[in-house]
């Protein structure tokens, strides 16, 4: 994964996204985030931001102070501001936020936490005028993108730098990119996609940058990435099986039926699916094969794999709750109060994010073991040392193990917790925060190093598989040898090996390996 320059969004289907009252889900963030999704206001959620809008609006006429209509913010919460002097108020607090440094945030993260920002404000839950939620549709509409920086999120009161650079951009100031990836002014920007640029009246901007958005936003996207690539290493370690000789028995239904985890009893199924039929699977499996059991790394792959999978599904169902979440401070209840609150703290996204680094780093590192073993001639089963072509004179893929081993001792490292290194700020008002936003960063680049990872088993395992001929791979995993025989990477004397790991990483990546095995197999779980 870079974070030095992020590319537009990709565009698929054109399809679109409905913000309403309630909640949407991981694959509508996605679409809208990743593809290119358009977005539709629902009108009745629009009447009630406005009805909501009334009540804010009534308490502006208070005399009585109140929290964010007519006060400062945080250590300044009990400084009572003139009406005068509310619209400079905002303003300030949104240019005073967005103090972000760093390389960009890609556009799919920062499309994502608009569009989270803009499906809290549809609860009518912040008190918002109806032309700020249009505002930030039609930014997401016009593939506008503002330039949010990678550091300034602590992750309570939420993503607030990475926030503020949104809603800077929706009042006419700061820089965007365009729909071709040109930096231009955010003023220019709207002024071409014809949107007016907002003057925020009172709380609104407090309810545009209160929000764990952004961390929410790369969880989303993380999940989506994970459940793709967990299938993808369920092939890789089925071809790793079938090329080392391993033997398919282990997958059996009724031996994983004996530890009930869900996630397990999924990868196994998709083992066996996969290995089902292979004629190298059957060559081995007469009395004439003395090996009692295959090491670890081959065995207990759906145990490590499932694992993850059932990890997944936490962050699954925390993300859920809180893409039902109304997360504002102050926030407007059901029955028209104002209240202070504690929501905004990151700690139920920041966990998980955390949690899903470990197993990341877990599934890449078995991953690099199967590859190290077909490289290995004690442990090969008769395959050349390193899979070279000529032994002695060529390498093979001796370093490809090396890179697979150095992102895995960096994804170790990644998988240190973000969660639990709060540091005090705001003059000690805030004094323990979640470090969300940390954590969501450093998990996209392990989802980058898994990819990789799995990109070099799956060459590995290919090139292992084509050198058993005469003996064919089972017809799934056959398709995947092809596969990466059409991108060049095939046995033969040494070239020049990174454009070919570059090129198998991509089709990891963009999902064409698991993809081309449904085509055999149907839908693997």
């Amino acid at each position: 994964m870079s974070t030095t320059a992020p590319a537009s969004a990709p565009h698929r289907a054109a399809a679109s996204v409905t913000v309403a009252t309630g909640p949407l889900g991981i694959d509508e963030v996605v679409a809208v985030a990743r593809h290119g999704a358009s977005v539709v206001l629902d009108p009745a959620a629009l009447d009630g931001v406005a009805a909501s809008r009334a009540i804010i609006e009534g308490l502006a006429e208070d005399p009585e102070p109140h929290y964010g209509i007519s006060t400062g913010f945080g250590a300044l919460a009990t400084t009572f501001i003139a009406a005068d002097r509310r619209a400079q108020l905002q303003a300030s607090l949104i240019r005073s936020h967005a103090a972000g440094s760093g390389a960009e945030v890609e556009t799919e993260v920062v499309r994502a936490l608009m569009l989270l920002r803009l499906s809290t404000l549809m609860t009518g839950r912040t008190g918002v005028r109806r032309e700020t939620a249009e505002t930030y549709a039609a930014i997401l509409n016009a593939d506008i993108t503002p330039v949010v920086r990678e550091y300034g999120s602590l992750g309570c009161s939420g993503d607030l730098a990475p926030l503020a650079h949104c809603a800077l951009v929706a009042t006419g100031e700061g820089e965007v990119r365009v729909a071709d990836g040109h930096l231009v002014s955010a003023a220019e920007a709207l002024a071409a996609a014809g949107i007016t640029p907002l003057r925020l009246a009172e709380k609104e901007g407090l309810a545009l940058i209160n929000g764990t958005d952004g961390m929410l936003g790369m969880l989303a996207l993380a999940i989506d990435d994970l459940r793709m690539l967990l299938t993808t290493a369920d092939i890789a370690a089925a071809m790793s099986v079938e090329g080392l000789l391993g033997t398919d028995a282990v997958f059996a239904a009724d031996l994983h039926a004996l530890r009930p985890q869900a996630g397990q009893a999924d990868s196994a199924s998709n083992l066996r699916r996969l290995l089902a039929g292979s004629p190298i699977v059957a060559s081995h499996k007469g009395p004439e094969c003395t090996r009692v059991q295959d090491a670890y790394s081959l065995r207990c792959a759906p145990q490590v794999h499932g694992a993850a999978r059932d990890t997944v599904a936490h962050a699954a169902s925390v993300a859920r709750a809180e893409l039902a979440s109304a997360i504002d401070n102050p926030v407007l209840t059901l029955d028209g109060r104002v209240e202070s609150n504690g929501n905004f703290h990151g700690a139920p996204v920041g966990y998980v994010l955390d949690f899903l680094a470990i197993a990341v780093a877990d599934v890449a590192s078995m991953s690099e073991r199967r590859t190290d073993r077909f490289l290995d001639r004690a442990r090969n089963q008769g395959l050349p040392p390193f899979l070279a072509h000529e032994v002695g004179v060529d390498s093979g893929l001796m370093i490809a193990q090396y890179t697979a081993a150095g992102i895995v001792s960096e994804l170790k490292r990644l998988a240190v917790p973000a969660s639990v290194d709060s540091i005090p700020s705001s003059a000690m008002q805030e004094d323990h925060v979640s470090m969300g936003w940390a954590a969501g960063r450093k998990l996209r680049r392990s989802i980058d190093g898994l990819t990789r990872v799995l990109a070099i088993e799956v060459m590995t395992a290919a090139r292992g598989l084509a050198l058993r001929a005469p003996l064919e791979p089972g017809a799934a995993t056959g398709e995947i040898v092809r596969l990466v025989d059409r991108v060049g990477a095939r046995p033969g004397p040494d070239r020049f090996l990174s454009p070919e790991i570059e090129a198998i990483s991509a089709l990891v990546g963009d999902g064409e390996v698991v993809a081309t095995v449904a085509s055999v197999t149907g839908r693997l779980d």
